[in-house]
């Protein structure tokens, strides 16, 4: 590795961290109430347990801030194993569906079970959304065998991305009224009403995930050099593509249970993190989407919940709004490289 090129992962990764650190800092100062700096340092630092303040903080602002981070680094990363298994840098769990059928399966579990988002445990959560992930992504894969074409596949994916929804939509009409609120506000995406109970279980399950996913750095490498290669160098690709699948359904299915579908993130972190740090080597593009998903939805979330406060907006809303444009930019450097 040149120095200008470990210059360079260095500089990247340190704004990273310090814009991570600064959407922690502008999220817990920022609400409807309004909690002085010097009030939020003596809560964090000086274990005072007493007051409205202690209670937004610890009890309503940490907790989603966190989660914000946690399912944001995993959807980015979700998003890059399906970019490296479709060869495709605009795959992502919510173009090609995943993420509509772990939504899909979430509520029809819901309305069998007679329950309600609130009531089901995370497990239940995270394995309902799993199996509505596999079930789309199996349907994607059947349409990969017959469309040689990526744009054909890419449309096949939105398309049963829609097919998930209207299943979805179908469900939600024969919940039970008190339900179908907070049913469809979760369909649309959100972070709010995270307790530290979500944190725990969401901290532990993408954790697994991340350091499977990091382990896997080699493979990948070899793979996103072609097939040819990978088998050269000993990887079984038959095994691997199973594992990113998985590994991709479980990040997807861990962000769908508890914040709902979210789009575009998946597909637009990677890129611009590679773009900036002027590779595509998964030693180190593994960790940077994370972080750089973690900052985008952050940002995303103190958007949505501060643009047209007090009222709160989705954060799909949100992050089609910044996430979109990239992707458009993405089509048009491609079509320009191919001319």
């Amino acid at each position: 590795m040149t120095e200008s090129r470990r210059s360079r992962y260095a500089a990247v990764f340190t704004v990273m961290f310090l814009a991570l650190f600064l959407m922690v800092l502008i999220n817990i100062n920022t609400g409807t109430v309004n909690i002085s700096v010097k009030e939020i340092l003596e809560i964090l630092t000086a274990g005072r347990e007493e007051g409205t303040g202690y209670h937004i903080i610890w009890q309503i602002r940490l907790p989603r801030i966190l989660m914000a981070a946690i399912l944001g680094g995993a959807l980015s990363l979700s998003g890059f194993l399906l970019q490296v298994f479709f060869h495709n840098p605009i795959a992502g769990p919510f173009i090609l569906g995943i993420s509509s059928g772990a939504k899909m399966m979430v509520a029809l579990v819901m309305i069998c079970s007679a329950g309600s988002i609130g009531s089901m445990t995370s497990f239940a959560l995270i394995g309902s959304a799993f199996g509505g992930s596999l079930i789309s992504v199996s349907f994607v894969l059947l349409a990969a065998k017959r469309l040689r074409n990526m744009s054909a596949l890419l449309v096949a994916g939105i398309m049963i991305s829609y097919i998930c929804s209207a299943v979805t939509d179908f469900i939600i009409t024969f919940a039970e009224d008190s339900d179908i609120v907070s049913l469809r506000g979760w369909s649309m995406g959100s972070f709010s009403g995270m307790n530290w109970g979500n944190v725990k279980v969401a901290a532990a399950v993408v954790a697994v995930t991340f350091a499977f996913t990091f382990l896997m750095s080699k493979p990948i490498g070899a793979y996103q050099m072609g097939e040819a290669y990978a088998r050269s160098m000993g990887v079984d690709i038959r095994i691997f593509r199973v594992i990113l699948i998985v590994l991709s359904s479980v990040f997807s299915a861990c962000v769908t249970a508890f914040a709902g579908p979210i789009s575009f993130v998946g597909i637009a972190v990677p890129q611009l993190v590679k773009l900036a740090l002027h590779t595509s080597k998964p030693l180190v593009v593994i960790p940077a989407s994370f972080l750089g998903g973690a900052v985008f939805c952050m940002f995303c979330d103190l958007a949505a919940r501060m643009a047209f406060a007090p009222l709160e907006l989705n954060i799909s809303t949100v992050t089609s709004v910044f996430g979109a444009p990239v992707v458009i930019w993405m089509l048009v450097h491609r079509e320009k490289e191919k001319q």
